[in-house]
């Protein structure tokens, strides 16, 4: 066995050069199986100390290189006897364990979500030791998954959608670009880090169609609307000016930055916050509020759910399905307007089969009055 932590080291590996996830991704991944390793050594231990989940972690401006070395070196902090100690400890784990483990965390008062956060993150990784041959078999996988409460996503109405996208001023290239990415996050549905990883390239005016890189470094293509590529348009004319006389400037990216550099998802949530507050509308919503409202108002006006998926780049259509409990609503309108029964006329009764009003129910002292 490897010295120094090689168990999770590898599989963080794994996770960022084979299964392509983002460095925060892995993570978040990385510091799950440092509190679980915590555990495993301290037994009670109140989560994962700052120094054990350094340990998975690189430096600040550190990189990790395909050969599984991280430039600027790994932070020890723990005793290269104890990553021995928590490798051995690892690939020992049992069921009674992984149960003991999890009764730990409800034990903290963690929420349901987190510890099926975590759950996933030691299935993924023991599924990881049993195809590398380290254990013969994954001790997480007799364990269910506790039952979580569904919170449906937010989303906005039209009118509060439009009174968002209509609030930055299109005179100014700053606020070009800030209307020309509202208009884009409504107009294809996509995730805040694909906005900011678009390049002038991606867009595609003649066909109207944009060139998406998702998660997992999943690539798609996705309609846009006639409305985003006149503000894009509209915002490329400033931007194009600007770039002239700025050398800095990055000519693959689309939506930059005052420096001419790649705009970062918290300066879109700056952005949005800004706008919010300026329209009037709840400043608890966020950029990925315009992604639930994309698939809701998709969904009630006629798209089906395969579509949808597709468009937001689902990969399981479980996970677009939550969106259909957004529809109830709309889907009760058209009952009440459709259905015979629901017509009612005069007194709330409408006509019968044979187009005879119904008479009145008597009540039990024959007055015809309920």
């Amino acid at each position: 066995m490897e010295d120094g932590g090689a168990t999770i080291e590898q599989f963080l590996r794994y996770l960022k050069f084979e299964k392509r996830f983002s460095e925060h991704t892995a993570k978040c991944y990385g510091a799950d199986l440092a509190q679980f390793s915590e555990f495993l050594l301290n037994g009670c231990s109140g989560g994962a100390s700052a120094a054990t989940s350094r340990a998975w972690e690189p430096h600040a401006g550190a990189e990790m290189t395909p050969g599984g070395s991280q430039e600027g070196g790994v932070a020890t902090a723990v005793a290269t006897q104890t990553e021995q100690d928590v490798d051995q400890r690892l690939l020992a784990v049992d069921v009674e364990e992984a149960r003991a483990y999890l009764a730990h965390l409800n034990e903290k008062a963690y929420s349901k979500a987190t510890i099926a956060r975590k759950l996933a993150t030691l299935r993924s990784f023991y599924k990881f030791l049993v195809k590398t041959n380290r254990c013969s078999s994954n001790p997480l996988s007799a364990i269910r998954t506790p039952k979580q409460e569904k919170k449906l996503p937010r989303f906005l109405e039209y009118h509060e959608v439009k009174r968002l996208l209509e609030t930055p001023p299109t005179d100014s290239w700053l606020g070009a670009r800030d209307r020309a990415i509202l208009e884009t996050l409504y107009s294809t549905g996509i995730r805040v880090s694909e906005l900011v990883a678009l390049n002038m390239d991606d867009i595609d005016f003649l066909s109207e169609v944009i060139h998406i890189r998702g998660k997992g470094k999943k690539e798609r293509i996705t309609p846009i609307s006639s409305s985003a590529l006149q503000a894009i348009q509209h915002y490329m004319e400033f931007r194009n000016k600007r770039a002239q006389n700025n050398s800095h400037f990055d000519s693959r990216v689309l939506f930059v930055n005052k420096h001419g550099h790649r705009l970062s998802t918290r300066s879109v949530r700056r952005k949005m916050d800004k706008y919010l507050k300026m329209a009037g509308l709840d400043p608890a919503i966020s950029p990925h509020t315009l992604r639930h409202s994309f698939a809701t108002h998709m969904l009630n006006n006629g798209a089906d759910l395969r579509s949808v998926q597709e468009l937001l780049g689902h990969q399981s259509l479980s996970t677009t399905q939550v969106y259909t409990h957004l529809t109830t609503r709309k889907l009760k309108e058209v009952y009440e307007d459709a259905h015979p029964r629901e017509s009612m006329g005069q007194e709330g009764r409408g006509p019968d089969a044979f187009g005879e009003p119904y008479p009145a129910p008597e009540s039990p002292e024959g007055n015809g009055q309920l």
